[in-house]
């Protein structure tokens, strides 16, 4: 059985840090990208990074970039996004997704979803 499970969301003033995790199972880690969407209320859903298990490129979305941070344990099959310096634009569900590559516009997998709140 395929499973996505983030992990690692919650409230947090503005200026804080969280460090989002996606534990992936049930397929092969190093054939995938894995990516981070998020969705805020109202709005349309956003991709905000990816990680390409095969040979490591990894994608930040300009609004993130030099606050947001991509990264992998191949060992545990688990993406990480660090977030740094939050901002109350960041507040959205995060969700982990995985695809045969970065660029894809078809997801294969998605994850539940974890939330991210930032207060002002």
């Amino acid at each position: 059985e395929v499973q996505l499970v983030e992990s690692g969301g919650g409230l947090v003033q503005a200026g804080g840090s969280l460090r989002l995790s996606c534990a992936a199972s049930g397929f092969t880690f190093d054939d995938y990208a894995i990516h981070w969407f998020r969705q805020a209320p109202g709005k349309e859903r956003e991709g905000v990074s990816c990680f390409s298990g095969s040979d490591g490129y990894t994608y930040v979305t300009d609004s993130v970039k030099g606050r947001f941070t991509i990264t992998s344990d191949n060992a545990k099959n688990t993406v990480y996004l660090q977030m740094n310096n939050l901002k109350p634009e960041d507040t959205a569900v995060y969700y982990c997704a995985a695809s045969r590559v970065c660029g894809s516009a078809y997801i294969n997998y998605w994850g539940q979803g974890t939330q991210v709140t930032v207060s002002s």
